[in-house]
């Protein structure tokens, strides 16, 4: 019999092969998915948020392992502050203290273990949730990868920029290239175009989808969606990560 492959999951690792890597000579980190459950429209899954968070995260090891650094994709969190889809089947929130208390708990648990580094990689981007987030934060041993940030933001699609973005083009694609068999690809196609930028009304003071006048909770044009553009927005967001680590592991 040949000994298997150590897996880049944490949570597919014996508690001998997490010890055997925190003793090794590479520092050891974790990248901890974030999302929601949440509709996001007819055509993707609810747990969209999470899967882009953890195909991104599943990028980033690479690029991390290049630069000497073992990175272990932690089992993701799926729920966050969901309040902005209230009145759709489907959003599952929580309060935003709660979040953070949650958060950092699971984080001290990591770091107890000899992890070097958390990074909390986030693509539910509700400003709440976000907020809640970020409030884990500490200097050198927790990150966060958001695109909310404005140098990644910048970095990502015009239809992301513009903020019509939930469940449109930009995620759809990124569901496209990391499990398309999540997508309805015959309920996309039929999709009509929904030009409401969830950024700017939000800052106008509306706060749920049905108010936006998101009617089928989404917004931005999923029918345009590829697997190509997909997978070159996913590459993205790896580097994000991959470079929210190591600038963090300088510090």
């Amino acid at each position: 019999m040949t000994a298997r492959a150590p897996s880049a999951r944490l949570g597919e690792l014996t508690t001998v092969e997490l010890a055997a890597l925190v003793a090794g000579p590479r520092p050891v980190i974790a990248l901890l998915p974030v999302g929601s459950t949440e509709p996001h429209g007819p055509h993707l899954p609810l747990a969209t948020d999470v899967l882009i968070s953890e195909a991104a995260c599943a990028r980033a090891v690479a690029g991390l392992a290049a630069a000497g650094v073992v990175a272990l994709i932690a089992p993701a969190v799926p729920y966050g502050v969901t309040e902005c889809a209230s009145g759709f089947a489907g959003a599952v929130t929580v309060p935003g203290p709660t979040l953070t208390a949650f958060l950092a708990a699971v984080v001290d648990g990591l770091l107890a273990q000899g992890l070097r580094h958390v990074c909390l990689v986030n693509n539910h981007l509700e400003p709440a949730h976000d907020a809640a987030v970020r409030a884990v934060a500490r200097p050198g041993t927790v990150s966060v990868a958001c695109p909310l940030t404005r140098r990644w933001a910048r970095t990502l699609s015009a239809e992301f920029k513009s903020g019509a973005c939930h469940a449109g083009r930009y995620e759809t694609s990124l569901v496209l290239a990391s499990d398309p068999a999540l997508v309805d690809d015959a309920v996309r196609a039929t999709l009509p175009a929904v030009p409401v930028s969830l950024s700017q009304q939000l800052a106008a003071g509306v706060t749920t989808f049905a108010a936006m006048g998101m009617d089928a909770a989404y917004a931005g044009t999923p029918a345009e969606a590829t697997a190509a553009e997909g997978d070159e927005l996913a590459d993205r967001l790896a580097t994000m990560v991959v470079t929210e680590v190591l600038e963090a592991l300088r510090t």
